[in-house]
């Protein structure tokens, strides 16, 4: 699978959380071309903060596997991850993050922090960005445009 059609998948999590009135961010994890796991964020409905969809997914394929270690895996994402699903991503060992939109006010994979690829640390992933980043960042645009009142719809008087 190309790594637009992995976020594609993703986008359609993404939709499937909005509908239910969670942040929609989705998320799929592959393995050789075939799809492990696909979630999107679970927060809200499962009063879980750590519920966001890398790490429901992570969890769904380490269990699909029979194992926390994820290697060669390609996690694909519609929101670039938060330092909470960075860290994860990096110890389950995924070989590579591909996400959609940058997130400028939590992202830990290049906006904020670089958590997926610090050397420091034991494993390091190969990064590719910015995969249908307009389809994910319209997605979250939209929620919050909704979620917040548009102009249209809001009444200040």
């Amino acid at each position: 699978m190309t790594y637009e059609e992995l976020i594609r998948i993703a986008l359609e999590e993404a939709h499937r959380a909005a509908q239910l009135g969670e942040i929609p961010v989705g998320a799929v994890v592959a393995l050789n071309g075939k799809i492990l796991a696909r979630a999107h964020n679970f927060r809200e409905a499962t009063s879980d903060p750590s519920a966001h969809a890398e790490i429901v997914a992570l969890r769904e394929a380490g269990e699909r596997l029979g194992t926390w270690r994820l290697e060669g895996t390609t996690v694909a994402v519609t929101l670039e991850p938060c330092a909470m699903c960075a860290g994860a991503l990096v110890n389950a060992r995924v070989r590579t993050l591909v996400y959609g939109c940058p997130d400028p006010n939590a992202g830990a994979a290049l906006s904020l922090y670089n958590i997926v690829q610090d050397p420091r640390l034991n494993h390091e992933l190969e990064v590719v960005s910015g995969v249908l980043a307009r389809e994910c960042a319209a997605i979250l645009e939209q929620f919050f445009e909704v979620r917040r009142g548009s102009p249209e719809t809001r009444h200040d008087d």
